[in-house]
């Protein structure tokens, strides 16, 4: 219980930081916001769910046939409400274990679908940073930008490298993960299971990358929907505010700023993230604007997976789960 409510401090304080920001002013223009534009807003999220549930069950492949639409959805919330609650967002892949689990998914797969998942996450980063880097060829870039940039688009290449690594060298990893088990005077039984557990990984990773290539192209438009619709909302939040910025810089600001959440180790980046969007949105354009937007996208991307996805989570996994998680992450 206590956890709980750290969790919710850290949110209305997150919650705080534009309104602080922004003021009187930033209050005036968020009743002079387009309502159906906020409303189309939740619109795309919705759809970006979809997408999300589409993606899962191609990854899944015939393991999905006892999976229903409507469930997969439920799955896909209930992990997407993990990801905004843990810090790190590490409780997702949890989650996506226990839920598949209850419907004979066996982690190994479940697992593996998850690392795909991400390594197609990473793959649309890369690439849209390499069309922002290809765009600011052209267009001046601030010093503090252009660094940041860089070291985001080597993150992202060290986390496909890394990936690649261990599909090269699994068996050096698993020799390794062995010995330092044993220099850490673990049982020999120990040893032998986590061995087990990264071959069956490694099985069920090979076994869905060799999906035909239209299923995996499919996969990967999919991504590129949803992430295109999420990393729009701020740019359509600060059009609404009547500000005509290039939908480049919005999603570079989005980006960087979840990017200091994640290395924060805030649930769900609260706090982190808006700080530092704030610091890179005033300048541009002005501190009240800057705050009501953040508002708005924070709202949006944010708060409503919580309030949407809790009780999809509760109903699916329980209240057991969500204090195992909060203990785990945050000890």
């Amino acid at each position: 219980m206590k956890r709980l409510v750290w969790l919710a401090i850290v949110l209305l304080l997150a919650l705080l930081i534009p309104l602080f920001m922004g003021g009187m002013d930033m209050l005036h223009r968020l009743r002079n916001f387009p309502l159906p534009l906020f409303l189309a807003m939740f619109g795309m999220v919705l759809v970006g769910w979809c997408a999300n549930t589409m993606r899962l069950r191609l990854l899944l492949g015939e393991s999905a046939s006892g999976l229903g639409m409507c469930k997969s959805l439920g799955v896909v919330m209930a992990t997407e409400f993990a990801y905004s609650a843990t810090p790190g967002g590490g409780g997702a892949p949890l989650t996506l274990v226990a839920l598949l689990s209850r419907c004979g998914i066996g982690p190994a797969k479940s697992t593996a679908a998850f690392a795909t998942d991400q390594l197609n996450d990473l793959m649309f980063f890369l690439l849209a940073l390499i069309g922002i880097l290809i765009y600011a060829v052209f267009h001046k870039l601030s010093e503090n930008l252009e660094w940041m940039l860089i070291a985001s688009a080597l993150l992202i290449g060290a986390g496909l490298c890394s990936c690649a690594g261990f599909a090269r060298y699994h068996r050096r990893i698993i020799l390794f993960n062995g010995r330092l088990l044993k220099r850490l005077n673990r049982k020999h039984s120990t040893q032998i299971r986590w061995a087990r557990k990264l071959l069956h990984f490694r099985d069920a990773l090979a076994e869905t990358w060799k999906m035909p290539h239209r299923t995996l192209l499919k996969v990967f438009a999919l991504t590129c929907v949803h992430w295109s619709l999420r990393y729009s909302v701020l740019y359509l939040a600060l059009l609404g505010l009547g500000v005509d910025i290039d939908w480049a810089w919005t999603f570079l600001v989005q980006m960087l700023s979840l990017s200091a959440g994640q290395f924060s180790l805030s649930p769900g980046g609260a706090g982190a993230a808006e700080l530092t969007s704030a610091a890179l949105l005033a300048p541009m354009v002005g501190k009240s604007t800057a705050a009501a937007a953040i508002l708005i996208w924070r709202i949006v991307t944010y708060y409503f997976y919580l309030v949407a996805g809790g009780p999809v989570f509760l109903l699916m996994v329980g209240k057991p789960l969500l204090i195992k998680l909060l203990r785990i992450k945050t000890a």
